[in-house]
């Protein structure tokens, strides 16, 4: 007998438009322009990492940006898009907490609640237009082979998602049942008309207005064609608060994510780069099962295993010198799986910069973006 469920589809949701959301994009937005703060002791670390970049990019080989909300919520959109746009970055992987604050601040161009309060009172989370939106771009996605990060970053490009007809959808399982062959698009046209029927989707053309579709890191790697995967967790996120939610749909999509990200991972080859900001979790755990199926493949292409630099980026003091390898299991830092996931994957020493991703990322713009003023 199965357990007993709570009927999240009687959860009561609300306009985002109505919450009480924390910044506006403005207030916090680093502009690329601008002097990057000063680096201090980071300094020499990010100089050697641009030079990484550099390299990478030379030989053709991958650089990989993985990165947890944080650096979306510190307004450093702005700054990876540009290096997005010059191909200093060619992949970018993040959790669904990445995209959500995406999104919010591309469509009201504000994101951010109060946790403690909203929860008591059930309304955390429960934002009609985020879930919704994600669902539509998710579910609609798919059945043309796009993973989550490509999905969104459509609906925010084009301001906007088109839902098949009913019968079209209807006359394509009907087509399959006739010859029935392994075939992942049925279920996912099978998940898409459950949402249709549930959420009461308008088929055709859907105008979404976003008030500030330029601020979407997400949007700038669809226009650009650069890979942006979302790694989710089902249940981590706001979007799975909304009665619509379906994990087959985001897990479908975060699959297909799973499988371009072991790609742009087997593009490291030799001299790549992975850059690493603020995601304790996500990044390293995603990382080395992606780095275990590029190497499976290679040796069966009889091709050398990747040997990437990596650079983690986080707030948490160094406590141990990551130089000289893994701490031993008695010291707290053996526990530390951003540093240690990482330290097991990379070539050679892992390069750990700890403190504030502005500073990080902001001088790494500068380096690689103006060279002659670093």
């Amino acid at each position: 007998m199965s357990y007993q469920q709570a009927q999240t589809s009687a959860v009561r949701v609300n306009p985002v438009g109505n919450r009480l959301s924390k910044h506006e994009f403005s207030e916090i937005v680093v502009d690329p322009a601008a002097s990057p703060p000063e680096a201090g002791d980071l300094a020499l670390p990010i100089e050697q990492l641009s030079e990484r970049v550099r390299t990478a990019r030379d030989a053709g080989a991958s650089v990989i940006l993985c990165y947890g909300a944080h650096l979306i919520k510190n307004g450093l959109g702005p700054v990876v898009a540009d290096l997005v746009r010059e191909g200093w970055i060619t992949h970018l992987a993040t959790n669904g907490a990445g995209v959500i604050h995406d999104w919010e601040y591309a469509f009201q161009g504000r994101s951010e609640e109060d946790v403690r309060t909203n929860v008591a009172d059930g309304s955390f989370g429960a934002w009609d237009e985020t879930g919704r939106y994600a669902m539509a771009a998710l579910a609609t996605g798919v059945l043309q082979g796009m993973g989550y990060g490509e999905s969104i970053g459509r609906l925010v490009h084009e301001e906007g998602v088109s839902i098949p007809a009913v019968d079209v959808l209807h006359g394509r399982l009907n087509a399959w049942a006739q010859t029935p062959v392994a075939d992942e698009a049925i279920g996912a046209i099978a998940d898409l008309l459950h949402c249709i029927e549930v959420g009461s989707w308008p088929q055709g053309w859907t105008h979404i207005k976003h008030a500030n579709p330029d601020a979407s890191l997400t949007a700038t790697a669809f226009a650009t064609r650069t890979p942006l995967t979302v790694h989710p967790g089902i249940g981590y996120d706001i979007v799975y608060v909304h009665p619509q939610a379906q994990g087959s749909v985001f897990g479908r999509a975060a699959g297909i994510d799973f499988r371009v990200f072991c790609q742009s991972v087997d593009d490291l080859g030799e001299s790549g780069v992975v850059i690493s900001v603020g995601s304790a979790i996500m990044a390293p755990q995603v990382f080395e099962k992606a780095a275990s199926v590029a190497n499976n493949l290679r040796s069966q292409r009889d091709v050398d295993a990747i040997a990437p630099y990596i650079a983690v980026n986080d707030l948490r003091p160094a406590t141990w010198d990551w130089a000289h390898g893994e701490p031993p299991i008695s010291d707290p830092a053996y526990y530390l799986r951003f540093l240690k996931s990482f330290s097991r994957t990379s070539a050679e020493p892992l390069s750990y910069l700890a403190g504030d991703n502005r500073v990080v990322m902001h001088n790494l713009h500068r380096h690689l973006m103006h060279p002659t003023s670093s």
